[in-house]
């Protein structure tokens, strides 16, 4: 079986993810979930297992029939290719609302509802 493959840190899996992604799974087409071992910080609250549940939950009958499998990455850099790999790059492009929809904005509204103030720092 053949799949087409995201990779993200899914810090949460938001409405952009979602959509995203079920363009791919409303094609009849399988999809690798790929995890960036990010480990827990500000700018990534969640664990890997805390996000797969993510997916299980939104995803239920995807996972549970095949169409969707998961898998933990190292903290990647790049994504890297040479000539005629075997398989192709795709962007999908979603609706500007879809796309303005940022996971930093998220944990913010997050954090300022536990009562924390998250100060983005530039270097």
């Amino acid at each position: 079986m053949k799949y087409s493959f995201f990779i993200g840190r899914y810090q949460p899996l938001h409405e952009g993810h979602i959509k995203l992604i079920r363009t791919v799974l409303d094609e009849g087409k399988s999809v690798l979930i790929g995890f960036r071992n990010t480990g827990v910080d500000k700018s990534n609250p969640y664990s890997i297992n805390e996000r797969m549940g993510m997916f299980r939950k939104e995803f239920t009958d995807e996972v549970a029939d095949g169409q969707m499998i998961f898998i933990a990455l190292p903290d990647i850099e790049s994504v890297c290719y040479g000539r005629k790999v075997g398989y192709g790059i795709r962007q999908i492009d979603l609706d500007d609302e879809t796309e303005s929809i940022s996971g930093t904005k998220i944990r913010g509204k997050q954090y300022r509802k536990l009562g924390y103030y998250y100060v983005r720092r530039t270097p």
